[in-house]
């Protein structure tokens, strides 16, 4: 089968190339997907697991994106839940050769059904980005019906999913970002947008979250990988800052009041689990 291949670390992008390599099997528990459509992050690249295995040996070549959208080919002994036929999304590991072929194994409880109404292609887009808003959102900072989020990166890959969740369930949106993004952030449901580039930060107010998807430090998804920071008891500071960002400045100060500050990104406070599902 073709296959893109990473071979040379310090090559980076420019070191890819398209192979022939021998069609995966199902191990035990696994599921072999035709892959439709599939996502990659130049991040990958600089990321420990795409070069060596969880023993630390070299696995190159290895094939690299974790993103995947397609229908299941084959499956392993052990595995319930999907059937052959079926069209389904979700993540490759990240030792293993990943979603930038025509097949790959992918652990079964990695991945899930694809309603038909889904093209490949929006699916292929949504794991990483729509899990790290959805876990931020709901397992950590357990965002609720009525509560004002303020939103980072409003109209970036996690943030503009962020915005969407958090309007469907019933809270007050304020996105955050440059001028460019404000129309998108609106249009996806933000409430008000502020863009930090003229506007304080100060004039949103005090709100319930704040979700910051927005910082460029370094991570298994170019996210911060922070703690979750709750809320103070009664009596101590009612002010929570992040911390964290290289970009932050006083000017830009990024500020939770009497509220809670959710961390974003995966490996980290927040996990990744194809079959995480909205509270209520």
């Amino acid at each position: 089968m073709h296959a893109v291949i990473a071979r040379d670390r310090a090559a980076g992008a420019a070191g890819l190339g398209v192979s022939d390599i021998p069609r995966p099997h199902a191990a035990e528990n696994d599921v072999i997907v035709r892959v439709h459509a599939a996502g990659f992050t130049p991040g990958e690249l600089d990321w420990p697991s795409t070069w060596t295995d969880r023993a630390g040996r070299d696995r190159t070549p290895s094939v690299p994106g974790h993103e995947l959208s397609g229908v299941v080919t084959e499956l392993g002994y052990g595995t319930t839940g999907l059937t052959i036929g079926q069209r389904v999304f979700g993540l490759a590991d990240w030792a293993r050769d990943g979603s930038l072929a025509e097949y790959t194994a992918v652990e079964a409880r990695n991945l899930a059904p694809l309603p038909a109404d889904i093209d490949h292609t929006v699916a292929a887009a949504l794991p990483i980005s729509g899990l790290t808003a959805w876990q931020g959102l709901f397992d950590h900072a357990h965002l609720k019906a009525g509560q004002t989020i303020l939103i980072h990166g409003a109209a970036g890959g996690v943030g503009s999913i962020a915005v969407q969740l958090a309007h469907e369930l019933g809270a007050r949106v304020i996105g955050t970002g440059r001028a460019a993004g404000r129309d998108t952030a609106l249009g996806l449901g933000a409430d008000e947008f502020v863009d930090l580039e003229r506007d304080r930060l100060e004039t949103a107010g005090e709100v319930d979250v704040v979700f910051d998807g927005s910082s460029r430090k370094s991570g298994p998804y170019g996210r911060s990988q922070r703690r979750a920071l709750r809320s103070p008891p009664t009596g101590e500071s009612r002010e929570k800052r992040l911390s964290g960002s290289p970009r932050t400045d006083d000017r830009r100060e990024q500020r939770a009041v009497a509220g809670t500050v959710a961390a974003v990104g995966c490996r980290g406070a927040v996990t990744c689990w194809p079959r995480a599902r909205r509270p209520g």
